[in-house]
């Protein structure tokens, strides 16, 4: 079980507040894994209202959501997402085999492990203009969307990166596109404001072959 995060100034929270805190993220877990919700505020608030707390107080953070969301997922789906789980490994090493020279990096839930249904494959890759992934992906005819994101760096700085959707079997993939210079930054996680974790197709590959 998680450890209850420190109160203000520094002090441990009450039982009370850690009750509370424990209840929300509980909830939100639920929500995220069971009705598709994948922003951690979005469940979050979602939760404190179903259990009539004050969502200004008692909010847990997204560490501890996170971690209340794999307790649950273990403990309910383990068997269906395990599989889950290794087919979008392996859709995403196809991806980044595919996206090879624009140096594709896996981030996000099916790196961490921590899926759920709704869960997309997330690669960020570098390119000379977020185009070349456009035309890339026009060259083999597959269809996709393009939109923006807004990605969180070192002391609060906020960037816009182009990002391309589209499915391979069925699986919802996320391409990040970062010029060169931006690409070797790494955007801060939205779990815990730590720089995101990345890895390689090989990384991707050894983990694939040490869960299977």
């Amino acid at each position: 079980m998680h450890k209850p995060r420190l109160g203000d100034a520094g002090k441990q929270p009450s039982r009370l507040e850690a009750q509370l805190r424990q209840q929300i993220s509980v909830e939100a877990a639920r929500i995220m894994s069971d009705e598709g919700v994948r922003d951690f505020q979005v469940a979050k608030r979602k939760a404190a209202e179903r259990l009539n707390i004050p969502d200004n107080k008692h909010m847990p953070t997204n560490q501890e959501v996170e971690e209340a969301l794999r307790e649950y997922l273990e403990l309910f789906h383990a068997k269906r997402l395990s599989g889950t789980l290794e087919t979008l490994r392996r859709c995403a090493i196809e991806a980044m085999r595919f996206l090879a020279d624009f140096k594709p990096r896996l981030v996000g839930s099916v790196l961490s492990g921590i899926v759920t249904p709704e869960s997309r494959i997330q690669i960020h890759v570098s390119a000379d203009t977020p185009e070349d992934i456009g035309l890339l992906l026009d060259d083999h005819n597959i269809p996709f969307e393009e939109n923006d994101k807004r990605l969180r760096y070192g002391g609060d700085r906020y960037q816009t990166c182009p990002v391309y959707c589209f499915s391979a079997d069925n699986n919802p993939i996320e391409v990040y596109v970062f010029d060169h210079k931006k690409g070797r930054e790494t955007p801060l996680s939205p779990v815990d404001g730590r720089p995101m974790k990345r890895a390689t197709t090989k990384e991707v590959e050894e983990l694939l072959n040490d869960s299977t």
